[in-house]
């Protein structure tokens, strides 16, 4: 069993993977239960498709914080550094489509005296 992190905004994940014949489970949910959007599941399973090595190997994945794309991107780069742990010639392929930078966006904080981060009330000249 091969285990790895993954972060994205604010959500977390850890992977694990078996060899198997290609389940997913995501906090104790089939994968097209927990993400029922058809981009979100093949952002997911990107990182097999990439190194070809679909149907080999079961996930087990506990995600937990952020919202549904944030936690998709969190698990898929866990599960790009599980599968470079696994087998280290597949670290290029995977750093050729960016699967293992960890993507430092983060909501930018509210500032006093605006409604938002960068939005200004509006202005009233007279």
């Amino acid at each position: 069993m091969i285990n790895a992190v993954g972060r994205r905004k604010a959500s977390i994940a850890r992977v694990y993977l078996t060899k198997g014949d290609g389940k997913v489970v995501i906090n104790g949910k089939q994968l097209e239960e927990y993400f029922p959007q058809k981009h979100i599941q093949n952002a997911l399973m990107d990182p097999f498709k990439t190194v070809e090595a679909e149907k080999i190997y079961d996930l087990k994945v506990n995600v937990k914080g952020g919202g549904f794309k944030g936690q998709a991107e969190a698990s898929r780069m866990a599960i790009s550094r599980a599968l470079v742990k696994l087998n280290e010639e597949f670290r290029k392929p995977l750093k050729e489509k960016k699967y293992l930078t960890r993507d430092a966006r983060v909501v930018e904080r509210k500032k006093y005296g605006k409604p938002k981060a960068r939005k200004s009330f509006q202005f009233s000249k007279r």
